[in-house]
């Protein structure tokens, strides 16, 4: 049993430190995997990688349901981050906020914009239709886009092989492109 299965079993055990060890063990793990998603969003984003892991991290803690694995840890570190974000875009969309509004582009401006929130909202709708057809897919995506595992190590969270993995992430994203790009 790993370092993290024994801290996440102390920490369904009631051991008010457990928590604290877990988070100084995977903070730099999950700060970096933050980071990375925040650098995928569009320039100007207000939200910071160690406010991501912070947030995600709390609700983490509040809830009920013991984890079994370091793997199933990551899976809902990523849903809770995937979850944020999609909140932070429904917010910003808001019209109290603003989220209506036309923006106008300045003139002769060379920055480079990611993907808008649009598309992480409907990345998040597409996401949900894919847990509806196939669960199995849908946490792949999950562990993979959201919490940055490696094949290998999404492949040992959900306990099937590499080849296995792969093959199923070929069909999630061809599905998930289905569904966001109609045409």
């Amino acid at each position: 049993m790993s370092d993290v299965t024994q801290i996440l079993s102390a920490i369904q055990g009631g051991d008010a430190q457990a928590s604290d060890q877990l988070l100084a063990l995977l903070y730099d793990e999950l700060r970096r995997l933050a980071a990375e998603k925040l650098a995928q969003e569009r320039p100007g984003h207000t939200l910071q990688a160690t406010a991501l892991v912070h947030e995600a991290y709390l609700r983490l803690m509040d809830r009920e349901q013991p984890w079994n694995s370091r793997g199933h840890f990551f899976a809902a570190a990523a849903e809770a981050m995937r979850r944020i974000l999609v909140e932070q875009a429904r917010r910003r969309n808001a019209a109290k906020r603003g989220g209506q509004a036309v923006r106008e582009e300045l003139p002769d401006s060379g920055i480079a914009a990611p993907e808008p929130d649009e598309d992480v909202l409907a990345l998040n709708e597409a996401l949900e239709q894919l847990t509806a057809a196939d669960p199995a897919a849908a946490n792949l995506v999950r562990l993979r886009f959201f919490a940055g595992l490696t094949m290998t190590e999404a492949a040992e969270a959900l306990g099937m092989s590499v080849r296995s993995a792969h093959d199923l992430w070929a069909y999630a994203r061809s599905w998930l492109r289905r569904q966001m790009r109609p045409e």
